[in-house]
């Protein structure tokens, strides 16, 4: 299995290479956020262990980005922050596990072997509702056949009600998703978006997909 560690920590990310590669794994080290995403966008690693505080770009934004442009390969991240709140904006990112730092070596090759046992996802979920299609392998977005053009975020909100179709998912739900924790829960940037994805999903279409619930939230109906 090749591994890309991604630690800017010069002797943990030593420590976790030479460890990894002494139990005959291929393991290459960055310590820069962007030099990371130049090297996994291409697909060429199985699994990747990168730390939260990398400069260049942060592990939350590399995780965001790199789940963003397709890739499916399984995420370890390493951490100081020992918070549910961070564990939870860790696996929304699109992280699949995640090591409390200070760790034992054991624990960290114990979790990699864990998701090296994970079967490879065969195709990317295509997400539907009636005639709408969103391939979340392509990031294409179709209904009744005739493409879409989405923003980044007019997709993620698409994605997000989709994958939850038929349930009603809050406003705060939505902005965890497609932004962070930190954004302002009081803006009203997700109304907005909810407003173009509507012009562009269901205008002129006999049955509408979007459909608002007052005082709660949004959902996605067949």
């Amino acid at each position: 299995m090749k591994i890309l560690v991604v630690e800017d920590d010069k002797t943990v990310g030593q420590y976790v290479q030479r460890g990894l590669e002494e139990h005959r794994y291929h393991a290459d080290l960055v310590d820069d956020g962007l030099e990371a995403l130049r090297l996994a966008s291409g697909g060429q690693y199985d699994l990747l262990v990168l730390d939260v505080r990398i400069p260049g770009m942060n592990g939350l934004e590399l995780v965001r980005t790199l789940r963003d442009r397709g890739l499916t390969s399984p995420i370890l991240m390493l951490t100081a922050q020992d918070s549910v709140e961070f564990k939870v904006q860790a696996l929304r990112a699109g992280a699949d596990d995640y090591v409390t730092k200070p760790f034992a070596f054991e624990e960290l090759l114990a979790r990699v072997e864990a998701l090296g046992r994970r079967p490879k996802e065969l195709a990317p979920p295509v997400l539907q509702a009636g005639d709408l299609e969103l391939d979340t392998g392509t990031r294409e977005v179709r209904r009744g056949g005739e493409p879409m053009d989405l923003t980044p975020k007019e997709y993620a909100v698409l994605e997000y009600l989709l994958r939850h179709k038929g349930r009603v998912m809050s406003r705060t739900l939505i902005t965890e998703y497609a932004w962070d924790f930190h954004f302002d829960p009081g803006t009203n940037i997700v109304d907005v978006v909810i407003n173009r994805l509507r012009k562009k999903v269901d205008a002129g279409r006999d049955r509408r997909l979007i459909h608002t619930v007052r005082g709660v939230g949004y959902v996605i109906r067949d």
